[in-house]
């Protein structure tokens, strides 16, 4: 048998390995509670200025031309602006090693971001719409020309800074609505340029507060998908794209292994799934051995490379939780 420490994790200890659970074993690659964006700040920095720039110009554009398409897409554009600042901050937060006081780091901070810019968004959306409303009941003029003019500078911006955080979207939720964001701007840009065309050839002002709704639908639904996975990371909910059940029959179907109680696992941020279980080993057989090639088959198979196995003789689990009721 593996020495093991009390089953409840000594988050207390100064992490010796640069992570918070002391003394216990982990997974290969399992010794840093850092979420992989980190090495995408750069990129986040550009589409920042970028953002930044296209926003006080479509901010000055669509007050001389009038146009709440273009005010839309600029209050868009605050929003996201806003957003890539919390990514930001996020980001290094995130790069903060554990403390005494937070033993897991401070990668969670990346869910919290998300968390942000999904409630602006949602903000965003139904300020679009209630504007919306207003203009169809009472049409204003809108200078097409002008508006054709921001859309143009506002679209290339969104297309360099997409460019520049595509690599990092599928890593992090943070980077993930980051680019959603900028994704969402980038077709605003392009319905403000098809409503400045259309309003210039046919005089239809109606089209104006119409495409600014579907701006405002389009993020919606997206913005529901980045709020449910930052939830669902805040409440220790099983990762996406961990199946438990396979991960449970995984560990079970090892020929050593004769019990499997107490699995949890949950993600420490977006990137970053955890995964602690009790292990009862069957007699006579080596805890360690067992241990190691149970980390490694978890790495393998379902990409958990931050695990804690507690291993127990098949008499010790009889009476797991017996005396305080914890399992």
């Amino acid at each position: 048998m593996s020495a093991v420490h009390d089953p409840r994790h000594e988050h207390d200890r100064d992490p010796p390995h640069g992570h918070g659970h002391a003394g216990h074993h982990h997974g290969p690659g399992g010794h840093s509670h850092v979420p992989s964006e980190i090495r995408y700040e750069r990129p986040l920095w550009w589409a920042l200025g970028l953002t930044a720039t296209v926003l006080v110009a479509e901010a000055v554009g669509a007050w001389l031309t009038n146009s709440l398409a273009l005010l839309s897409d600029a209050a868009h554009m605050a929003t996201d602006t806003l957003a890539l600042a919390i990514a930001l901050v996020a980001v290094r937060l995130a790069r903060r090693p554990p403390d005494a006081r937070r033993t897991y780091g401070y990668a969670r901070f990346e869910a919290l971001g998300a968390l942000a810019n999904g409630g602006l968004l949602f903000l965003l959306a139904g300020y679009i719409l209630w504007e919306a409303w207003h203009r169809f009941r009472s049409p204003l003029p809108v200078a097409s020309m002008g508006m054709l003019g921001v859309a143009v500078v506002g679209l290339a911006c969104n297309l360099v800074a997409m460019r520049l955080l595509h690599a990092g979207s599928g890593q992090s939720l943070n980077l993930k609505g980051a680019y959603l964001e900028v994704w969402s701007d980038m077709l605003g840009s392009l319905a403000v340029i098809v409503a400045a065309i259309v309003i210039g050839l046919t005089g239809w002002l109606w089209v104006d507060p119409l495409l600014a709704v579907l701006i405002g639908l389009w993020v919606l639904p997206r913005t529901w998908v980045l709020v449910r996975e930052a939830l669902n990371v805040l409440m220790e909910g099983v990762p996406r794209g961990v199946d438990l059940a396979a991960v449970r029959a995984d560990v079970q179907a090892h020929p050593r292994v004769s019990g499997l109680h107490d699995l949890h696992v949950w993600a420490l941020a977006s990137s970053t799934p955890a995964m602690t279980a009790h292990v009862v080993v069957a007699a006579g057989a080596d805890a360690v051995a067992v241990r190691r090639e149970l980390e490694g088959m978890l790495v393998q198979r379902h990409r958990i490379a931050h695990v804690t196995l507690q291993m127990e003789a098949a008499d010790e689990a009889h009476c797991a939780g017996c005396g305080d009721g914890a399992h």
